[in-house]
């Protein structure tokens, strides 16, 4: 299975989010920037956050995003469904009935054995990400971070983070 890049980059932006003070705003290009991405590209996967409840958008030349939830309630799943869909990654277009001389329909009563192992397979995937929540990545991080991590952090929001106008 392949993730586009994009989830990527929408975990490392909602982790980055979580970590803001609570009045805290970060713009898309000052985000693309710390990431060393395309600010359209995460531009368009922030919106699909923003669709889904988990960042906070303030419109205008100051405003950014912000966390809309606390970094407990947000999983890895919850920020994959956000970029990627809800869609399962295997979908089955049922080629057992194709090709020549192809079996009547009524044989095919039982679902296809590999799309159920398949979709066996997509349950448990989805499992181990909704386990996983961005504020445990935060915890996991802080606990091997020497340092330097935070004080990357600290130095960029320092000189991008804005305030935010709304109550968080």
């Amino acid at each position: 299975m392949k993730l586009g890049d994009g989830v990527e980059q929408a975990i490392h932006s909602v982790t980055m989010l979580a970590v803001l003070p609570p009045d805290g705003l970060l713009s898309a290009a000052a985000l693309a920037e710390f990431h060393g991405v395309s600010p359209s590209y995460l531009l368009k996967h922030l919106q699909a956050l923003s669709r889904a409840g988990i960042v906070h958008t303030e419109p205008g030349p100051k405003g950014g995003y912000r966390l809309a939830k606390s970094p407990d309630a947000v999983s890895l799943l919850d920020v994959v469904l956000a970029v990627e869909g809800p869609e399962p990654a295997f979908r089955c277009k049922e080629i057992r009935r194709n090709g020549p001389d192809p079996l009547p329909a009524d044989r095919f009563t039982a679902p296809c054995q590999i799309n159920a192992a398949m979709l066996r397979a997509e349950r448990a995937y989805r499992t181990e990400l909704r386990a996983v929540t961005i504020a445990q990545l935060i915890a996991q991080v802080e606990a091997d971070d020497d340092g330097s991590i935070a004080a990357r952090g600290c130095a960029f929001f320092a000189k991008h983070m804005r305030q935010s106008k709304s109550d968080p």
